[in-house]
């Protein structure tokens, strides 16, 4: 099992694509780390906000998850540079990804950020210089930025650090419902360009990552899921109130609901209650057909048959110099 937990909602950023900075928690009603400790074991865990390392007890919130998940990862912005390579220092093993989400100008003006790209990239920098093996970022792909995109994938593999991709979507949690996707071709065309170059390459998890990007494209298209939305089964979210929820793309106006609140109830009781059992109902109804990693990752692995048959078909039009069929 994955999951999310999102530690607050405070943010510095001031994003195009966002507006969760407009909503921000107030810090005494976050969840606290001891709550954190009622979590079941876990796959991997994504400490995620808002901007995490606005929490002033960030570290004691690794040290929880890390004794409960194999693997852990922050996602950040990447501007408080100290605060993120403080942590690094005392937990090297932690995986993080800075939020870029173009080259210097368009980063800046999506982020909302001054000199956000100089920090996210300083910070990327003196993380590889530390020594942390996992580390990268990632951009969330709209109409402003998907020109960046190939740029971006070049200098993450000339730093050897991960890359990874989003696009726009509307949720609660963004506070945003205008998000959308208006040049669709382009959009594509600059996907399908990434798509062929992770699949040139000899790394098993970039031709992985290529069928994740077939699925944005197919998102994109406004198509159904490449798989079926095992949010609240396979994965959840834990929100900075503590309520469980399957995932992040929500819309009140479409449907919302929580499983149970961490503060309030152990987590197998809350897991296998019947309102858990009513909200996964939900999931199987829901009209939504978002694709991001939250919620694509864990069911790749579990229906790992149509990704990898996608995969070698693809790759052997790589190797015989076709396009990827898309």
């Amino acid at each position: 099992m994955e999951a999310s937990v999102i530690v607050t909602y405070r943010c510095n950023a001031r994003c195009h694509m966002c507006n969760v900075w407009q909503y921000p928690t107030e810090p005494s009603q976050e969840i606290q780390p001891h709550v954190l400790e009622r979590l079941p074991a876990l796959k991997f865990c994504n400490i995620t906000g808002g901007e995490p390392f606005i929490r002033e007890d960030i570290d004691e919130i690794v040290q929880v998850l890390k004794k409960k998940a194999d693997r852990v990862v922050i996602s950040t912005n990447g501007y408080f540079t100290d605060r993120i390579l403080g942590v690094a220092r005392k937990n090297p093993d932690v995986g993080i990804r800075i939020s870029i989400e173009g080259l210097p100008s368009a980063n800046d003006e999506l982020r909302g950020l001054k000199d956000g790209f100089d920090h996210g990239i300083r910070t990327l920098l003196e993380l590889k210089r530390m020594g942390l093996r996992d580390i990268g970022f990632g951009i969330t792909v709209s109409d402003r930025n998907a020109q960046d995109m190939i740029e971006l994938y070049q200098l993450a593999r000339s730093m050897d650090v991960e890359f990874a991709t989003a696009v726009v979507h509307n949720s609660y949690y963004f506070h945003k419902y205008d998000n959308e996707i208006a040049k669709k071709d382009e959009v594509i065309a600059c996907f399908g360009e990434l798509i062929d170059e992770l699949l040139k390459t000899r790394r098993v998890k970039n031709w992985f990552r290529a069928y994740f990007n077939y699925g944005l494209i197919n998102y994109i298209r406004g198509r159904p899921r490449l798989l079926p939305c095992e949010a609240g089964t396979e994965n959840f979210f834990v929100d900075p109130w503590g309520e469980i929820r399957p995932c992040n793309g929500l819309e009140e106006d479409i449907w919302m609901d929580s499983m149970g609140n961490l503060n309030d109830k152990p987590f197998e009781e809350i897991w296998l209650s019947p309102k858990a059992e009513e909200v996964r109902e939900k999931v199987k109804n829901c009209p939504k057909n978002c694709w991001m990693i939250g919620t694509a990752a864990p069911v790749m692995k579990k229906y790992i048959r149509v990704p990898l048959k996608w995969v070698v078909k693809n790759k052997i039009r790589s190797i015989m110099g076709k396009s990827p069929c898309l």
